[in-house]
């Protein structure tokens, strides 16, 4: 393996809620850009993941009674709660996989940028597989921050590597592979089509890499093996294209129309004079007359049948 890229541009400023800020190419202000794995997300099925969410949050309190008393304490204090909830999952080992997985990620970004990282043993198997895995490849770059400037979406994608004198993108998973195909072929579909950002002076620059295959590096952890995996980014386009519509059915507005005030049926049920006036309410109304409005008018002409004779003129 030999590796031929840049070295890495300064972070890209993100808002309070961690999207990238990136600047318009119209007016060069700096505006928030979706992130591609939130604009990716919106066509994830979560069910099954909050299932297991919860059940982190369920072992994480049987294990940490001091949790259970704060959860107690806190009320309806909502960001208590949030606060137990979040130490509970750590407790249960949610973020376990997640911090391993972290890991693999960092030593593996320094092996391909020439580094010599202390490898702990528990992960020498690991590396060794990755080592393997991607000798024949050139790593082109490593780190790489794109935008898609028609979606408004920003992302960071792992290496840029060449294969038989071709770059493709490419992406390290050091988790489960078998149910979320579609969302890692969108995930390299959109960066494939995006462009490079540099953040200190917002200019774009092509990635210059294939649009038909995206690279998979499968390195699940602790697992010692390492496998490549190509991705179909024709697919991964086809669902970028039904997520932007999801996304922009979600942002209309005007959806709902306030009716304007109608009359007050009630009080004209209850000041007719005859039958026949009823009859004409309900003829000028049934477009919105219900069974509450017929039960009214039972009602009046029972009192019209017990009302005493109004007195002659």
């Amino acid at each position: 393996m030999t590796n031929t890229f840049a070295q890495p541009v300064q972070e890209v400023p993100r808002d309070r809620w961690g999207r990238p800020l990136v600047r318009d190419l119209d007016t060069g202000k700096l505006i928030p850009y979706r992130r591609a794995t939130t604009f990716i997300d919106v066509l994830e099925d979560k069910f099954a993941l909050n299932l297991w969410s919860q059940r982190m949050v369920a072992t994480g309190l049987a294990s940490r009674p001091d949790l259970l008393m704060k959860a107690a304490a806190a009320g309806g204090d909502k960001k208590e709660l949030n606060q137990v909830v979040e130490a509970a999952r750590e407790a249960g080992g949610a973020s376990q996989a997640a911090t391993t997985g972290s890991a693999l990620h960092s030593l593996t970004e320094q092996l391909d940028r020439g580094q010599e990282p202390l490898i702990p043993p528990s992960a020498q198997l690991d590396i060794d597989a990755y080592t393997a895995a991607t000798k024949h490849m050139t790593m082109r770059d490593i780190e790489v921050f794109v935008v898609d400037d028609q979606r408004k979406v920003g992302g960071t994608f792992d290496r840029v590597v060449e294969l038989d004198d071709v770059a493709y993108v490419a992406d390290l998973k050091t988790g489960k592979i078998d149910y979320g195909q579609s969302k890692i072929a969108m995930q390299l579909a959109v960066y494939a089509g995006s462009h490079r950002y540099d953040p200190a002076t917002g200019e774009r620059s092509p990635l210059d890499v294939n649009q038909d295959r995206g690279l998979v590096i499968h390195l699940p952890a602790g697992a010692g093996e390492c496998t490549l995996h190509w991705a179909a980014l024709d697919q991964g386009r086809e669902g970028l294209a039904i997520a932007e519509q999801v996304w922009a059915w979600r942002s209309r507005q005007g959806l709902l129309e306030a009716t304007p005030p109608g009359p007050d049926l009630f009080g004209l049920i209850d000041i007719a004079g005859d039958r026949e006036s009823l009859k004409a309410l309900w003829l000028a109304h049934q477009d919105v007359w219900t069974d509450l409005h017929t039960a009214a008018v039972k009602r009046r002409l029972a009192a019209l049948q017990t009302a005493p004779p109004a007195p002659a003129a």
